[in-house]
Protein backbone atom coordinates (compact mmCIF):
# COMPACT_ATOMS: atom_id res chain seq x y z
CA UNK A 1 0.00 0.00 0.00
CA UNK A 2 1.56 3.34 -0.98
CA UNK A 3 1.81 6.57 1.67
CA UNK A 4 -1.68 8.53 1.55
CA UNK A 5 -2.25 12.16 2.80
CA UNK A 6 -4.86 13.20 5.38
CA UNK A 7 -5.76 16.36 4.24
CA UNK A 8 -5.95 17.76 7.51
CA UNK A 9 -2.49 17.54 8.15
CA UNK A 10 -0.69 20.71 9.02
CA UNK A 11 1.52 22.25 6.60
CA UNK A 12 4.18 22.13 9.08
CA UNK A 13 4.84 17.89 9.68
CA UNK A 14 4.21 17.52 6.16
CA UNK A 15 7.52 16.05 6.16
CA UNK A 16 6.02 12.98 8.75
CA UNK A 17 2.96 12.54 6.69
CA UNK A 18 3.98 9.17 5.44
CA UNK A 19 3.86 7.88 9.13
CA UNK A 20 -0.48 9.03 9.14
CA UNK A 21 -2.27 6.34 9.84
CA UNK A 22 -2.79 3.37 11.95
CA UNK A 23 -0.53 0.40 11.68
CA UNK A 24 -0.27 -3.20 12.78
CA UNK A 25 2.12 -5.82 12.80
CA UNK A 26 4.59 -8.20 15.27
CA UNK A 27 8.31 -7.81 16.28
CA UNK A 28 10.46 -9.25 19.01
CA UNK A 29 11.78 -8.22 21.90
CA UNK A 30 14.54 -8.49 24.71
CA UNK A 31 17.08 -6.86 26.32
CA UNK A 32 19.57 -6.83 29.65
CA UNK A 33 17.16 -9.12 32.16
CA UNK A 34 14.07 -8.57 29.98
CA UNK A 35 14.08 -12.34 28.00
CA UNK A 36 13.48 -11.94 24.12
CA UNK A 37 9.78 -12.66 23.18
CA UNK A 38 7.71 -12.11 20.55
CA UNK A 39 5.43 -8.96 20.44
CA UNK A 40 2.39 -7.64 18.56
CA UNK A 41 2.47 -3.84 18.27
CA UNK A 42 -0.37 -1.25 17.46
CA UNK A 43 1.31 1.93 16.43
CA UNK A 44 -1.06 5.04 15.35
CA UNK A 45 0.21 8.66 14.29
CA UNK A 46 -2.94 10.93 13.63
CA UNK A 47 -3.17 14.64 12.65
CA UNK A 48 -3.95 16.96 15.74
CA UNK A 49 -5.38 20.64 15.92
CA UNK A 50 -1.95 21.88 15.76
CA UNK A 51 1.16 21.61 13.79
CA UNK A 52 2.44 18.11 15.33
CA UNK A 53 0.80 14.57 14.95
CA UNK A 54 -0.71 13.05 18.36
CA UNK A 55 0.99 9.16 18.72
CA UNK A 56 0.14 6.39 20.23
CA UNK A 57 1.52 2.29 20.55
CA UNK A 58 0.66 -0.15 22.62
CA UNK A 59 2.91 -3.63 22.67
CA UNK A 60 1.40 -7.32 23.69
CA UNK A 61 3.58 -10.44 24.36
CA UNK A 62 2.51 -12.93 22.62
CA UNK A 63 2.22 -16.64 23.49
CA UNK A 64 3.46 -19.44 21.53
CA UNK A 65 1.39 -19.90 18.51
CA UNK A 66 -0.57 -16.39 18.81
CA UNK A 67 -0.82 -14.01 16.02
CA UNK A 68 -0.24 -10.14 16.01
CA UNK A 69 -3.88 -9.96 14.03
CA UNK A 70 -5.59 -12.47 16.80
CA UNK A 71 -3.58 -10.79 19.80
CA UNK A 72 -4.59 -7.34 19.56
CA UNK A 73 -7.62 -7.83 18.49
CA UNK A 74 -8.42 -10.13 21.85
CA UNK A 75 -9.91 -13.01 19.86
CA UNK A 76 -10.98 -15.33 23.04
CA UNK A 77 -10.28 -18.35 21.18
CA UNK A 78 -6.35 -17.46 20.85
CA UNK A 79 -3.30 -17.82 24.06
CA UNK A 80 -2.95 -15.76 26.56
CA UNK A 81 -1.63 -12.23 25.18
CA UNK A 82 -0.31 -9.86 27.88
CA UNK A 83 -0.17 -6.03 27.48
CA UNK A 84 3.69 -5.10 28.16
CA UNK A 85 3.78 -1.57 27.22
CA UNK A 86 1.61 1.64 26.16
CA UNK A 87 2.89 4.92 25.39
CA UNK A 88 1.64 8.05 23.94
CA UNK A 89 3.22 11.17 22.30
CA UNK A 90 3.12 14.01 20.26
CA UNK A 91 5.75 14.35 17.11
CA UNK A 92 6.36 17.68 15.77
CA UNK A 93 9.08 19.47 13.09
CA UNK A 94 11.15 21.68 14.97
CA UNK A 95 9.62 24.94 13.79
CA UNK A 96 10.86 27.80 11.21
CA UNK A 97 11.98 25.07 8.52
CA UNK A 98 8.93 25.75 6.05
CA UNK A 99 11.78 26.40 3.25
CA UNK A 100 14.83 24.19 4.40
CA UNK A 101 16.24 21.20 2.39
CA UNK A 102 15.77 17.86 3.75
CA UNK A 103 16.72 16.05 6.95
CA UNK A 104 14.29 17.79 8.89
CA UNK A 105 14.97 18.16 12.65
CA UNK A 106 12.00 16.51 14.89
CA UNK A 107 10.95 17.08 18.42
CA UNK A 108 9.34 13.66 19.87
CA UNK A 109 7.61 13.70 23.53
CA UNK A 110 6.38 10.10 24.78
CA UNK A 111 4.79 9.16 27.69
CA UNK A 112 5.37 5.82 29.10
CA UNK A 113 2.25 4.36 31.24
CA UNK A 114 5.63 2.61 33.37
CA UNK A 115 6.45 5.86 34.91
CA UNK A 116 8.89 7.64 32.21
CA UNK A 117 8.63 10.43 29.88
CA UNK A 118 11.52 10.89 27.05
CA UNK A 119 12.65 13.46 25.13
CA UNK A 120 13.86 12.40 22.06
CA UNK A 121 15.38 14.77 19.28
CA UNK A 122 15.96 13.77 15.57
CA UNK A 123 15.80 14.24 12.18
CA UNK A 124 13.53 12.72 9.22
CA UNK A 125 14.81 12.56 5.65
CA UNK A 126 12.73 11.00 3.39
CA UNK A 127 11.10 7.61 4.86
CA UNK A 128 13.65 7.84 7.61
CA UNK A 129 13.66 8.59 10.86
CA UNK A 130 16.35 8.86 13.60
CA UNK A 131 15.57 9.84 17.18
CA UNK A 132 18.26 9.98 20.25
CA UNK A 133 16.96 11.00 23.83
CA UNK A 134 17.84 14.24 24.45
CA UNK A 135 16.38 13.72 27.96
CA UNK A 136 14.53 11.35 30.26
CA UNK A 137 12.84 11.63 33.55
CA UNK A 138 11.27 8.66 35.29
CA UNK A 139 9.14 7.92 39.08
CA UNK A 140 10.47 6.12 41.43
CA UNK A 141 9.27 2.92 40.38
CA UNK A 142 9.65 2.95 37.04
CA UNK A 143 11.99 0.67 35.08
CA UNK A 144 15.49 1.97 35.39
CA UNK A 145 16.02 3.18 31.10
CA UNK A 146 18.61 6.26 30.88
CA UNK A 147 18.66 6.26 27.06
CA UNK A 148 17.48 5.51 24.15
CA UNK A 149 17.48 5.24 20.18
CA UNK A 150 14.95 4.64 17.97
CA UNK A 151 14.74 4.19 13.95
CA UNK A 152 11.98 4.56 11.54
CA UNK A 153 11.55 3.62 8.57
CA UNK A 154 9.67 3.32 5.77
CA UNK A 155 10.08 0.30 3.46
CA UNK A 156 7.77 -1.40 0.19
CA UNK A 157 4.93 -0.39 2.25
CA UNK A 158 5.45 -1.15 6.11
CA UNK A 159 6.80 0.81 9.19
CA UNK A 160 9.67 -0.53 10.19
CA UNK A 161 10.91 -0.27 13.85
CA UNK A 162 13.72 -0.31 15.53
CA UNK A 163 14.55 0.88 19.67
CA UNK A 164 17.61 0.76 21.48
CA UNK A 165 17.51 1.19 25.43
CA UNK A 166 20.35 1.76 27.82
CA UNK A 167 19.07 0.56 31.30
CA UNK A 168 19.27 -1.48 34.32
CA UNK A 169 23.46 -1.20 34.06
CA UNK A 170 23.87 -1.97 30.81
CA UNK A 171 25.11 -0.33 27.64
CA UNK A 172 22.40 1.03 24.55
CA UNK A 173 21.37 -2.68 22.93
CA UNK A 174 18.44 -3.60 20.57
CA UNK A 175 15.22 -3.54 23.11
CA UNK A 176 12.81 -3.98 20.07
CA UNK A 177 12.51 -4.25 16.34
CA UNK A 178 9.32 -4.84 14.30
CA UNK A 179 7.62 -4.85 11.01
CA UNK A 180 4.39 -3.03 10.89
CA UNK A 181 1.54 -3.40 8.17
CA UNK A 182 -0.82 -0.53 7.50
CA UNK A 183 -3.88 -1.32 9.50
CA UNK A 184 -7.84 -0.51 7.93
CA UNK A 185 -8.96 0.07 11.56
CA UNK A 186 -8.28 1.38 15.16
CA UNK A 187 -9.27 -1.28 17.34
CA UNK A 188 -7.29 -1.78 20.31
CA UNK A 189 -5.54 1.96 19.35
Amino acid sequence: MGITFDGNLAPEVYPLAWLVGAWRGEGTIGYGPIEPARVALTVEFRAADGPYLAYRARTWLLADGANADAASAGAPSEPPRRLWQEEAGFWRVTPNQASAQPPFEIEVLISDAAGYQSLYLGEVDGPRIRLATDAMVRTATAPAINAATRLYGHVNGDLLWAWDIAGFGHELGSYLAAQLARSDGDKDL
